[in-house]
Order: structure tokens, then sequence, then C-alpha cells
């Protein structure tokens, strides 16, 4: 198999994984902080392990954008408790709205006519997920403070993208410590709220360790190495993989069914990111 071809189905396979994490999220019986606690420490020892990169560049510097990223990964598995898993990883999606908005202040970037166009169209797309009254069901018990959570989700993500970015292009030897650090970081952070541990059963035990080690050590470690040689563009149409996929896997594995205000709201979101995408190209 070429180079080309085998890079390219690594960045799939870190989609496909990345995606199974609101259905995974879903089938422990755990509370979300203890998911959210447990998940992260098993995700920290496998990025240490697995990606040599992420045990190096550990400095003061990485310590805000770990900050950002453990309070997307909390957020993201609190979110899933309460919400649809579409809803979840939608909304976290709205990032870009977010990025535009603080470009230039962060990281010096202008803002364009064009960007207004994205604002408006993820603004829309957010705004749809909160028409009518979401149903409540046994995966989704919750579903307007599981919403909140995923739109604050989509900031805290935002930011560890800018930060992430910033590291790649100020100090690279650290661009991959922020994803072990932001693991630690939500690791310690939810503990004593995941406290006192639950008498775990071999499922619950399984899910955590799958969404440690797979559905986060292992998925990054497939992206890391196929950035290298993916161009910008295609990466990020590839990655779209993710929430396109992840509402499938819910429904597969709980008859979770979004409605069709997320899903209309969802395709805008998505939609414009990938327009975004190829304008920036």
């Amino acid at each position: 198999m070429s180079p080309r071809v085998a890079n390219r189905l690594l960045l799939l396979a870190a989609a496909l994984l990345f995606s199974t994490g609101g259905a995974a999220v879903k089938a422990a019986s755990f509370s979300g902080w203890q998911v959210a606690s447990f998940r992260s420490g098993v995700a920290t020892a496998a990025l240490l392990g697995l990606i040599p990169d992420a045990r190096r560049g550990w400095r003061l510097r990485v310590l805000p954008v770990g900050a950002a990223y453990a309070a997307t990964l909390s957020l993201f598995v609190l979110a899933n408790k309460l919400t649809t898993a579409a809803n979840a990883i939608f909304l976290q999606d709205t990032a870009p709205l977010y990025l535009v908005l603080l470009g230039p202040w962060l990281l010096g970037e202008r803002l364009v006519r064009e960007d207004l166009v994205l604002l408006a169209a993820v603004a829309g797309g957010m705004a749809m997920f909160f028409v009518g009254q979401a149903p409540v069901s046994r995966t989704a018990p919750d579903p307007l403070r599981g919403n909140l959570l995923a739109v604050v989700s989509g900031l805290t993500w935002a930011l560890t993208i800018a930060g992430l970015r910033w590291l790649g292009s100020r100090h690279p030897d650290s661009a991959m410590a922020g994803p072990a650090v932001g693991n630690l970081m939500a690791f310690l952070g939810c503990l004593p709220m995941a406290l006192p541990l639950p008498a775990a059963g071999w499922r619950d035990a399984a899910v955590i360790a799958y969404l440690g080690v797979f559905q986060i050590g292992l998925a990054y470690l497939c992206m890391s190495r196929a950035l290298r040689q993916v161009p910008a563009l295609e990466a990020s149409l590839l990655l779209l993989a993710e929430p396109a996929l992840n509402p499938v896997w819910a429904w597969l594995a709980h008859g979770e069914r979004p409605g069709g205000w997320a899903l209309a709201g969802g395709a805008l979101i998505l939609g414009a990111c990938l327009a975004n995408a190829w304008r920036r190209s």
C-alpha cells in the first residue's frame, strides 16, 4: 500500500474511533463525572505509552491549552449523558464560530467578509437545536441542560484548537504534550466528583478501557502520524466523518434518534465548516 493511501486511511481510522465516543459514553452505567475522569486517566497513560512526542515538551506554556482541552473532554462526556450524541457532537463542532471571533485576538488572524457568512450559518445551525421542546428519553434525560453544556464545549474546543495551533507554530516540541496534559487535568479535575469509586462490573471497565485506549489514545496516534503528510484541507474533510458517524453509532447501539431540527442544524454547521475549510485552502 502506498504511503499516500495509508496516511488517508489512518485519518479515516482516527475519525472512526473518535466518532464512537458518544455511544460508548452512554453505554457506561457510571455517572458523567466518573466516565470523564476515568476515561481521561486511561487516555493519559495510553497517549504517553503510544506517542513518544506526548512525553516531550511539558512546559508551563502547555497548561492553558491543557486546561481548555480538559474542559472540552469533561463537557463532552457530561453533555452526552444528558442529551443525544448528535446534539453533543454537532454543538461542539460550532467551534469555528468562536475561532472566527477570537482569531484576531488569539492568533492575529484578520476577520474578512466571508467569515461573517460562516458566523451566520453556524449561529443559525446552533439556534435550530433549541427550537421546540427536545424530547426526553432514556439516553437523553435532560436535553436542554445537555445542549447548553455542549454549546460551552464548542467554545472550549475552539480555545483548544487555537492553543494547539499556537503550540504547533511556536513550540512544535510541545504540540503533542497538549492532549496528554489535557487528559491528565481532566482526570484530576473530575476525580473529586467521581468519588467514591463505584463497584465496576466488567462491562463498565471494558467501556472505560475502550474510551481511553482506543477512542482517544489510538485515534490520536493515527491522526498524529497522518497529519504530517496529508494537506490541511483534505485532513479536515476526512475528519468530518467523526460528527457524521457519531449519531449513527448511538442509533445502532441505543436506538437513539435525534430530532429533525437537530439534524438540520447539524447539517448546516457541518456544511458551513466544510465550505470554510475549502475557502481557506
